[in-house]
Parts: structure tokens; C-alpha cells; sequence
């Protein structure tokens, strides 16, 4: 089992500033390349406390390339539907080549509202925009003279410049929510996947994976070479009742922002995504005590923690890379980097090959 680090800057700049969140950023970052962590990771949002210091995490994770030298760099997600696949596919290029061909590409619907609505897209184009996207992506990193012609964007004869250090292309990750379908169609293809128990069961979550790792193989992709990215919030202190009081306020805290910037939902009908319009009273009826006993979040001492981590090892496989947030919402530095040591020191050595 692997471990990375994720960033999902959920807070309102009266709590913590952009700048002093990015500085954070760039300094847990180089902790853990220090301690062993296999990449980082942050997310695309826009216009609200629920992801929007990260309006383009290329930005930032160039930044992270800058100041690191080993770790992988990955997109948790890029959003196909908001950019011209010209205009992405070569910002990803560039920062292949700024971090010395350590990036890994994670792609995404998007499922706010609003966020499509200020970028003027019809949500039920996104999954549409979203397969055209990658395509179009892969199309210009590993082929020359490339003419496409798409329903949203065409374009061509054009060679992508620069040329990507990884080749044929960077390793491409889909990122699912809810949908055994589309993790399948994902293993078929060939492609690694990002999940985010959250917002799932354990069946659910048990049977997009199998649904995952069934197609992979069907399709004769080789055998050990899917890689599935699983998403937590982690709080760990020597005193574990310190940790716990840190998850349940900084879990409310990312239910509040989420519940903001899912409000839409509750005048939004989409046949594109079907039981959205529960999503509201869904959020609302979040309980921080039932989500650890679920092990939806890991919080508590390292040795606690541990126990979570085996937990989700047996539920989900040991195959997976478990990519963590240890920044939650505007919490102290402090809290974060003790948090990432003790797991670095006594959590990860348990679970390393």
C-alpha cells in the first residue's frame, strides 16, 4: 500500500488567507517528499470556500515541482468540460516537463451547479465533454499532425509543443464519485482511477472497484498495473482525544462548505446526474460519529489510525494508494505537520511492502 498527500483548500479567506494556504501547501509538500509519501495531489473548484483556492491546480502544482525533486505530481481533477482540450492538454505538457516527467493526469466531470453555469456549459454535456476531453488529450501528447474533430471542439493538423517527458503520455486517472459504469469503462481503457469513499457506502465503493478491476483485466491490461487512488482526511495526534476534536470540527466545517456549494442542487434537475437532487438533504444528514465508525475519515492516535488503514485494506484491497488530507480546512500548520510526521513515523512503516 502506497500513500500520498491531497490538498482540498475548503475554507473562506477570512479563516486563512490564499497565500498563507499555498505556503503551507508548498511546505507539507516537501515534508513529504522527506518521509516517503508517493505524490500530491489537489483538486479544481471555483468561486466558493469549497475548493476555491485551487481554481487551477496546475498553478499550484507546478509550484509543488519546484520545490520538490522526487514526488509525483497529480491532478485530482482537471475539469475537460471548462478548458479548451488544446489549451489543457498543453499546460499538463509544460508541467511534465517543469517536474522532470514525475505527473500523473487525473480527469473529472465537475458536478456544481453553479460552477457550470458560470463557465456557461450545460451539465448535461459534461460527460460528453469529459470523454471528448481525454481523448483529445491523449491524442496530442502521444500522436504528431493531429487532426480532431469533435462535437465541442475541433481543431488541427497541430503538434502539441512541448512534447510530454512521459510517453506515450502521462498516466491518465479517471475520477469517479458514484458510478460502477464508469469505472468500468475506465479499466477497459486502460486508464487508473480516483476515488472518494465520502460520498459512498462501503458496498457501493466495493462494487465500483470490483467493477474496476474486472474490466481491467477483461480488457488485457497487464496484470498489477492498475492503480487506484482512495481519498481520506486524516487527523492524528499523540492525544487522541486532541485528534478527534480536530476531525469533528474541521468535518462540520467541510460539510458547511460543501452544503453552500451544492445549494443548487435543490432547483437543479439533470438526467446527465441522476439522485443529485438528494445530494442536499443527503449532506444534511451527516453525523461525524457514524462517519469514523464507518471509517470515512481517520482520526486518533497513530496506532488508531493504523487500525483504519488495515480496515480499508481488507474492505477495498491492498493495492490501492491512499491519498490523504492532513490540512483540513483552515487548521493550524502546526496540527498538519505533526499529523503527517506520526503518520509518516508510525503508521506507514506497518503497510510498505
Amino acid at each position: 500500500m502506497d500513500f500520498g498527500l491531497n490538498f482540498f483548500p475548503v475554507m473562506e479567506p477570512g479563516r486563512k488567507s490564499a497565500r498563507d494556504y499555498y505556503d503551507e501547501t508548498l511546505r507539507l509538500s516537501r515534508l513529504a517528499e522527506e518521509r516517503g509519501f508517493e505524490h500530491v495531489q489537489t483538486v479544481e473548484h471555483y468561486g466558493s470556500g469549497y475548493g476555491g483556492y485551487s481554481p487551477d491546480p496546475v498553478t499550484l502544482l507546478t509550484a509543488v515541482a519546484a520545490v520538490t525533486d522526487r514526488i509525483r505530481i497529480t491532478t485530482g481533477a482537471v475539469i475537460p468540460a471548462f478548458t479548451h482540450p488544446l489549451k489543457l492538454a498543453g499546460k499538463l505538457a509544460m508541467l511534465d516537463n517543469l517536474s522532470g516527467g514525475r505527473l500523473d493526469v487525473g480527469f473529472g466531470r465537475g458536478f456544481l451547479p453553479d460552477e457550470f453555469d458560470w463557465f456557461g456549459v450545460p451539465m448535461a454535456e459534461s460527460r460528453e465533454r469529459f470523454d471528448e476531453g481525454i481523448e483529445a488529450c491523449r491524442r496530442l501528447w502521444s500522436e504528431e499532425n493531429v487532426v480532431f474533430s469533435g462535437k465541442f471542439s475541433s481543431f488541427g493538423p497541430v503538434t502539441l509543443q512541448p512534447r510530454t517527458v512521459q510517453q506515450p503520455h502521462p498516466p491518465i486517472f479517471v475520477a469517479s464519485a458514484t458510478s460502477p459504469e464508469s469505472c468500468a469503462a475506465a479499466g477497459t481503457a486502460g486508464y487508473h482511477l480516483q476515488v472518494v469513499p465520502s460520498v459512498t457506502s462501503r458496498e457501493q465503493l466495493s462494487e465500483m472497484l470490483a467493477a474496476y478491476r474486472e474490466a481491467w483485466a477483461a480488457a488485457g491490461h497487464a496484470e498489477g498495473g492498475a492503480r487506484i487512488q482512495i481519498k481520506y482526511t486524516c487527523y492524528v495526534a499523540e492525544d487522541g482525544g486532541h485528534a478527534l476534536a480536530l476531525a469533528e470540527r474541521f468535518e462540520t466545517n467541510y460539510i458547511e462548505q460543501m452544503t453552500g456549494a451544492i445549494a443548487a442542487w435543490a432547483t437543479t434537475r439533470s438526467a446527465a446526474y441522476p439522485g443529485y437532487e438528494g445530494f442536499i438533504d443527503k449532506v444534511k444528514q451527516y453525523d461525524f460519529e457514524k462517519s469514523l465508525r464507518q471509517n470515512k475519515v481517520f482520526a486518533g492516535t497513530p496506532e488508531a489510525v493504523a487500525e483504519q488503514v488495515a480496515t480499508i485494506g481488507e474492505w477495498f484491497g491492498t493495492d490501492l494508494c491512499v491519498s490523504l488530507q492532513f490540512s483540513p480546512g483552515y487548521q493550524d500548520f502546526e496540527d498538519s505537520h505533526r499529523a503527517l510526521t506520526l503518520f509518516a513515523d508510525r503508521v506507514m512503516p506497518r503497510f510498505r511492502h
